[in-house]
């Protein structure tokens, strides 16, 4: 379902956004050819494994398809994340882990849910299939629930030499100058997610997110890429103030505001 606004003047907006995509891109890439070869060669000398890292995202209204970037990591780093929720810096800690005599009283898994009225003070009570809950802890695990959508790491000890490099100047996201060039990205827009995210961004407000195109920098990237105190809502609200306001002017300031954001402080 298109938004509301979603009228000519965004049309036109959308049609010149994705000329200067095409025409950018190819030149950029043209350009940096030779920045491609020698990082390809950095990587490779570091790291076995390949000099390209390829997952599935997933873009504007959900379109899901092939994201590149640089690989940064080590060929197993996937089978780690497991082994390194608590390092989470969006969060992780359950309502288990912060209160044990929570498991098996209905605080673990929040849904179904039924709230009951007491007939004397007409409160609200919360009622699950394990009996009562209290309704404090139950909105503590639904807020870390949200928090662990999103996963990053302070000193990520999977990320290589080379790859910790690229990272902190952005060099990791140079190839997606070809998902720009395919269609499935724009060099500015929201930020692309994993399906494991995309999938928990479901409701009204989390889903506007999603109106706006793809992008390999965008209005959370200038703004609070780098910063320790970020948390995942700001990266959310910022993602829908981009969809609700985007336009030329918008994309052009962020454009200009990307290479002092690309070099960013925290080690993130």
């Amino acid at each position: 379902m298109l938004p509301n606004n979603f009228n000519r003047q965004r049309w036109s907006y959308l049609f010149f956004k994705r000329a200067f995509d095409i025409v950018a891109s190819s030149v950029i890439l043209l350009l940096l050819s030779p920045v491609f070869l020698l990082v390809a060669i950095l990587i490779k000398l570091e790291s076995p494994g390949p000099v390209f890292y390829t997952s599935r995202r997933v873009g504007r209204y959900y379109r899901i398809f092939d994201f590149y970037k640089f690989r940064s990591m080590r060929t197993n780093s996937d089978s780690l994340l497991e082994k390194m929720k608590s390092l989470n810096h969006y969060g992780g800690v359950t309502v288990e882990e912060r209160n044990p005599d929570a498991i098996g009283k209905g605080y673990a898994n929040p849904a179904p849910m039924r709230i009951v009225r007491d007939k004397a003070d007409g409160n609200r009570m919360l009622f699950s299939d394990n009996g009562w809950v209290d309704e404090s802890d139950w909105l503590a695990q639904q807020s870390a629930d949200v928090q662990k959508t999103f996963v990053k790491f302070q000193n990520d000890p999977r990320i290589t030499r080379v790859g910790q490099f690229i990272r902190n100047t952005s060099i990791d996201e140079l190839p997606q100058l070809f998902n720009v060039l395919k269609g499935d990205m724009s060099l500015v827009g929201n930020r692309p997610l994993p399906l494991y995210e995309a999938e928990k961004l479901t409701t009204d407000a989390d889903i506007e997110r999603f109106f706006a195109p793809a992008g390999i920098t965008g209005l959370w990237q200038v703004t609070e890429r780098g910063k320790k105190a970020t948390s995942s809502n700001s990266r959310k609200n910022l993602d829908v103030q981009y969809a609700q306001k985007c336009s030329t002017a918008l994309d052009l300031w962020i454009l200009f505001r990307t290479p002092v954001a690309a070099f960013q402080t925290e080690n993130v």
